[in-house]
């Protein structure tokens, strides 16, 4: 019980036991891709969008969302200002405001305003003047949850 040749001297057998081994994919490597991908999707995401540290207030006011054109605006725990990450010297603020980015069609940017829950009330209210005067009329006030009412 031999296996039979053809006319070219192989066996017939080998070919179909060449093409079952060609046919498995090796989906380690595909694995391996998706989990890296998905630990640096996961790092990006937690990352905070404004890098100034600030110790928020809290609030069990609803959420607000996020828009492409909004400009965040930081008071830290000292006072100094930061429009996005870059400090204002002091009494530039007016100065800066004035040089913000408006729109082609001459429409203001919202503003979010992140101040530290040490700040006394007239220095956050001192900087929202400041933007009033400017001609920003759409300010958020950002805080942290809450699950507490006052």
């Amino acid at each position: 019980m031999g296996a039979s040749l053809s006319s070219n001297g192989s066996r017939r057998g080998s070919r179909r036991g060449r093409r079952a081994a060609m046919a498995e994919i090796n989906v380690t490597p595909l694995v391996d891709v998706m989990l890296v991908l998905l630990i640096i999707f996961m790092v990006t995401v937690t990352l905070p969008a404004v890098g100034v540290p600030i110790e928020l207030p809290e609030s069990r006011a609803n959420a607000v969302e996020e828009s492409p054109d909004q400009v965040t605006i930081s008071v830290d725990s000292g006072g100094r200002i930061y429009i996005e990450n870059e400090p204002v010297p002091s009494g530039q603020l007016p100065d800066a405001l004035s040089a913000l980015n408006r729109g082609g069609d001459g429409q203001l940017p919202n503003i979010v305003l992140r101040g530290d829950r040490s700040l006394d009330y007239g220095r956050v209210m001192a900087v929202m003047g400041e933007l009033g005067r400017a001609g920003f009329t759409s300010i958020s006030l950002v805080t942290d949850g809450s699950v507490t009412a006052p």
